[in-house]
């Protein structure tokens, strides 16, 4: 009987935001493969577990999976973290779910912390529906075309980007988007400096300017119509 593969989603700041079930599971299963070994030896201390545990990221995922295709063929469990947050989604993982999902391994989800809908519940915008935009391309070129794209898109626009292109973010989305759009920015949230911007693209550009703040964010455009926060 082979093993089971458990995607288990950890905080995405405060480590008090992880479930009992994923402790449990976290616990219980024999490797944890993570993305990162410093953040995940840091979670794994703060909530007493001690397990061996395999890097596993984009840079050698797909070399890596069918090692661990063989250990869960083999009979053994392996929990999938990532750095924070839900693992695949917008995170490494996908090449080994698709190779379970093939090989007829059970792939189990044990849902927990995320950063998009926290920051969606923040914005103050109605919640009927919006459209995940996801990482934007790191090449100009690449970047604003895939913004135009998105601005005929008329609904919430969800995006993601690091933490150092923050500004410059803001001034893209300004520039293609017209800088008195509704939106909100969710900076560091979970953190003890947690904060919600709202207003417009120029305002929170302003703010983010004068405090000086780098750090995890996620923005959320109202692009159902302007001048329309709801």
């Amino acid at each position: 009987m082979s093993g089971v593969l458990y995607l288990v989603a950890v905080p995405i700041g405060n480590p008090k935001d992880i479930s009992f079930r994923a402790i449990e599971t976290l616990n219980s299963c024999d490797i944890i493969v993570c993305e990162e070994l410093k953040p995940a030896r840091r979670l794994l201390a703060y909530h007493g577990i001690s397990k061996e545990l395999f890097p596993y990221n984009e840079h050698n995922d797909t070399e890596e999976t069918p090692s661990l295709l063989k250990i869960l063929s083999n009979g053994q469990s392996i929990a999938l973290i990532s750095d924070n947050g839900t693992p695949v989604f917008s995170d490494p993982g996908y090449d080994i779910v698709a190779a379970c999902i093939s090989a007829g391994i059970r792939v189990v989800p044990v849902p927990g912390a995320n950063s998009i809908i926290p920051a969606l519940i923040v914005s103050g915008f109605e919640l009927s529906s919006f459209y995940f935009c996801g990482w934007l391309p790191r090449k100009n070129e690449e970047r604003a075309k895939h913004l135009r794209k998105i601005s005929l898109t008329k609904d919430l626009l969800v995006i993601m980007e690091t933490p150092y292109r923050l500004n410059k973010l803001l001034e893209e989305t300004a520039s293609v988007f017209g800088g008195e759009i509704p939106a909100s920015l969710a900076y560091r949230l979970t953190f003890e400096d947690e904060n919600i911007i709202r207003g417009t693209l120029d305002s929170i550009r302003k703010t983010t300017l004068k405090n000086q703040l780098k750090g995890e964010f996620v923005l959320v455009i109202n692009n159902r119509g302007k001048g329309k926060r709801s």
